[in-house]
């Protein structure tokens, strides 16, 4: 049986973490949470809840380093021996702010396939693949970015991708290997990608709903501008790309998975 590690990179998440870590662990067990120098609470309910059972593991910033800092050490752990002395055969990653659906963190595990010979080295979310039931009206520009810097990566780089930001995601082990991230903020996914094209990895997306519970969220300083964001993407896509020496046309393979949720006919 496959052994998965599930992360969630937590930053000031008070309200949520309860609630998400009981869902979760209704769907799998092996839990890391990756606490990026929260402030308001997150840090106590978490340590309460470590207390309380033993399947969950809490690893804690100092400061705040970033969303990407927060994955990258999810990927460090995953790729390090567990506790028992053997070893992770793939990571799921899914945010802690309620807009991800810890029921289908099966689904992303069944996806990769194989451990020895993973049918995905990457499944990602996509909330574009489809329209569910009850979906979130996303706000303009944060739509128009997305759909642009999806764009950009599938023709600078051969890749078929539909989200390029969606947080909920598999990796296998290979994956995880051939992904030695740098990026630490939130536009780590982006070298991500240019890293899986780079590597030839395999990309599986799954259609997940769309859910945006928090329309005024806070990018940061300069980058809560529309334009000065999409530029600081661009950046970092020209950054990682320059830093493997070009690997546009290496691009790694990508399909879509079948729908893990029923269709709206089926509601």
């Amino acid at each position: 049986m496959s052994q998965f590690l599930t992360a969630l990179p937590v930053f000031n998440e008070h309200d949520h973490v309860d609630g998400v870590l009981d869902q979760v662990l209704r769907y799998t067990s092996n839990v890391l949470v990756v606490d990026d120098g929260s402030t308001d609470g997150t840090s106590e309910r978490l340590a309460a809840r470590v207390a309380e059972r033993n399947d969950i593991m809490v690893i804690r910033h100092d400061t705040n380093q970033g969303y990407g800092a927060a994955v990258t050490t999810a990927f460090a752990t995953a790729l390090a021996p567990r506790p028992d002395g053997g070893h992770w055969d793939g990571l799921v990653t899914i945010d802690c702010d309620g807009q991800h659906q810890p029921q289908l963190i099966p689904a992303f595990q069944a996806a990769i396939g194989n451990p020895e010979q993973p049918a995905a080295d990457i499944v990602s979310g996509s909330r574009y693949l489809k329209a569910f039931p009850g979906d979130s009206q996303p706000p303009a520009g944060r739509r128009q970015i997305n759909m642009a810097i999806t764009a950009e990566l599938n023709r600078r780089f051969g890749l078929s991708l539909t989200d390029a930001f969606c947080g909920f995601k598999a990796y296998s082990r290979r994956g995880l290997q051939n992904l030695p991230v740098t990026e630490t903020g939130y536009a780590m996914p982006l070298e991500v990608w240019v890293r899986a094209a780079a590597a030839g990895l395999t990309v599986v997306e799954l259609p997940v709903p769309l859910v945006y519970l928090d329309l005024s969220r806070s990018f940061g300083g300069a980058l809560d501008d529309g334009n000065a964001r999409l530029n600081h993407y661009r950046e970092v896509i020209d950054r990682s790309e320059r830093a493997l020496g070009n690997p546009a046309g290496s691009a790694g393979k990508l399909r879509y998975g079948d729908d893990p949720l029923p269709t709206k006919a089926e509601v």
